[in-house]
């Protein structure tokens, strides 16, 4: 019959065909649009590139030079109010809501589109069809699904128009900057919603992409899954890619203890990793030992002790800082290895730009974290002077 289109799917058959259709949309946004246009971590085949370019017209109606343009800002500006869809200044519950909507306000702006969408498509079929009619695209893809599915084709098209702007410009933009954990204390709020990015193509691991924006690959943990970085893999076999930059890889030499230019490089290099391993081999167990060492009636004081000491502290509020300060009146040993968090990471902050005096400041904080009699911070001393940019030394 016609209403069931010329297919005469099932239930199921639609129901594949609507994930399959959506996953496509998803691969677009992140391969394309994301990691490609947005941040230049590999290169795509012009026949991949323009394949993109169509399907997501033809799905979403967006235009490259504006999704582009407005992720750079989001980057460039992230958490603050010029930010596109922060949730931290915006409010999560507007971003969740109206994240599309916020997407399409700031595509209006032509200075945004002027600084952060340089580089974008400008050819002919770009100015005379995509750009000129964006929601051409969507309409004839509306009349190919009904006309493949029938009836319910309008229901498979909504899924497809609904996909991006919920999952995308509302989940990730919302609660990726709000809930989830964080395997780097990069300088914004971003999360990882999930170590599994399947459903939205590995957009979940939203803070392992902040603390490394210009990696092809998203998943950093063994355990932690990009499915978008499964399809560049399959491309690059294939000949359509090529992976320009991944997030770099911390070298450990068993028996190094020269802590020399190469290794003050690596760690530079490595800073976010490095952070990551102080939480865990300073922090965590020396709070686990003062909670053991303290009275019963302090153990609430220290309950969010471990996750408060390691935390970007431009993300601390007062009330963080107050619970904070009243830890460390409590623990001399957690004001050491505090305070000697925040000089290392002062190190690279302030002494990056000239490599012999970052060398001789990495120098003395192993020092006098040897000189700290606190075997955590000890031990991480010896650790730090291990780490070289190659991974084994000629």
């Amino acid at each position: 019959m016609w209403y069931n289109g010329i297919l005469n799917w099932s239930a199921w058959q639609l129901l594949a065909a609507t994930l399959v259709l959506t996953h496509i949309t998803i691969v677009s946004v992140t391969v394309y649009l994301h990691r490609y246009s947005a941040h230049r971590s590999l290169e795509l085949h012009p026949a991949l590139k323009h394949f993109f370019r169509f399907w997501l017209w033809l799905t979403t109606s967006m235009n490259t030079r504006e999704w582009t343009a407005i992720h750079r800002k989001h980057h460039a500006k992230c958490e603050t109010p010029d930010d596109p869809h922060s949730p931290v200044h915006k409010g999560l519950l507007t971003v969740l809501r109206k994240g599309a909507e916020l997407y399409m306000e700031e595509a209006k702006n032509e200075e945004t589109l002027r600084i952060y969408g340089k580089n974008c498509p400008d050819d002919w079929i770009e100015r005379n069809l995509y750009q000129r009619f964006p929601l051409a695209g969507v309409t004839l893809m509306a009349l190919i699904d009904i006309a493949l599915f029938g009836v319910l084709g309008i229901t498979v098209w909504a899924v497809q128009m609904l996909w991006i702007p919920v999952l995308a410009a509302g989940v990730i933009n919302g609660l990726g900057h709000a809930v989830g954990y964080r395997n780097f204390e990069c300088r914004d709020a971003a999360t990882n919603l999930l170590p599994w990015g399947i459903l939205i193509g590995g957009e979940e691991l939203h803070n392992n992409h902040h603390t490394y924006p210009n990696s092809a690959k998203l998943s950093v943990k063994k355990w932690e899954f990009d499915m978008g970085w499964m399809w560049i893999r399959l491309f690059s076999l294939l000949g359509l890619a090529e992976v320009r930059r991944t997030a770099p890889i911390a070298h450990k030499i068993r028996g190094k203890q020269t802590l020399d230019m190469d290794t003050a490089m690596a760690i530079l290099n490595n800073r976010f990793q490095i952070m990551a391993q102080y939480r865990k081999h300073v922090i965590k167990p020396l709070v686990r030992s003062e909670i053991a060492r303290l009275d019963a009636s302090m153990h609430h004081l220290f309950r969010r002790a471990k996750r408060l000491l390691s935390r970007e502290t431009s993300l601390l509020d007062d009330r963080h800082q107050a619970r904070i300060q009243a830890m460390l009146d409590h623990s001399q040993a957690l004001k050491v290895i505090y305070e000697k968090r925040l000089a290392l990471q002062q190190i690279w902050g302030r002494t990056s730009a000239n490599s012999h005096e970052m060398l001789q400041a990495l120098k003395d904080w192993c020092h006098q974290a040897e000189e700290s009699g606190i075997k955590a911070l000890q031990d991480f001393a010896w650790h730090l002077r291990s780490y070289s940019l190659r991974p084994n030394m000629a």
